[in-house]
């Protein structure tokens, strides 16, 4: 496996063109003004035998950095920031660090395993799973009237995740009330970065075109 990796002298992710932890993970290195080569592999795609070599659990999301292979999301996330320190997406005290480890926990574990069934081929259970995070996203908005960023005066990776999702509340047929207008500031201050707009994929940019 390293030696097919020794082979690259450029950072490479593989990624697909949807899904949102893959964005937020594009988001990141768009963030970071990482140089970074970006392989799209669509579902229907043949997957490319280097990548069957390097990761053992036949997902697309994989980052390599010379002899270093990393395929989860959030481990890809905080080396990046350890990586490449500037801007920093982390908090620099362990407490706030934890902190800010804990809300991505609870991000990845209340909102993005409900767009696993949104997304899923189950009518009744997508059915449920929108109304979950509907109800979660619409929950925590008063939190974005009182704090610019997700529960914090800094830009994180936690702003990283979630605004992959925001981007695709439409292509899910979610709307939010009115109760979470300071939720939909937030996430349009999010859309207007400059790393969002790179990190786009051209599917991707077909969700809110009216946004851009």
């Amino acid at each position: 496996m390293a030696s097919v990796a020794n082979r690259r002298s450029l950072m490479v992710l593989y990624s697909d063109r949807v899904s949102p932890i893959g964005h937020a993970v594009r988001i990141v290195l768009a963030e970071k003004d990482v140089n970074v080569e970006i392989n799209y592999i669509d579902e229907d795609d043949v997957r490319p035998e280097e990548l069957n070599d390097l990761n053992p659990y036949n997902s697309t999301l994989t980052l390599i950095d010379r002899d270093l292979v990393l395929y989860d999301a959030d481990i890809i996330m905080e080396y990046l920031d350890e990586r490449f320190p500037h801007p920093p997406l982390m908090p620099v005290d362990p407490v706030n660090r934890g902190r800010n480890r804990q809300l991505r926990y609870r991000v990845m574990r209340d909102l993005y395993t409900a767009v696993e069934d949104i997304e899923g081929d189950n009518e009744i259970a997508a059915a449920n799973a929108k109304k979950v995070l509907r109800d979660n996203l619409t929950s925590i908005a008063p939190a974005f009237a009182q704090m610019p960023y997700f529960m914090s005066e800094e830009y994180s990776l936690i702003d990283c995740c979630v605004g992959p999702l925001m981007w695709r509340l439409n292509q899910y047929g979610i709307k939010l009330p009115m109760s979470a207008k300071p939720l939909q500031d937030y996430a349009e201050k999010i859309f207007e970065r400059d790393a969002f707009q790179t990190s786009l994929s051209s599917t991707e940019k077909e969700f809110n075109e009216a946004l851009v």
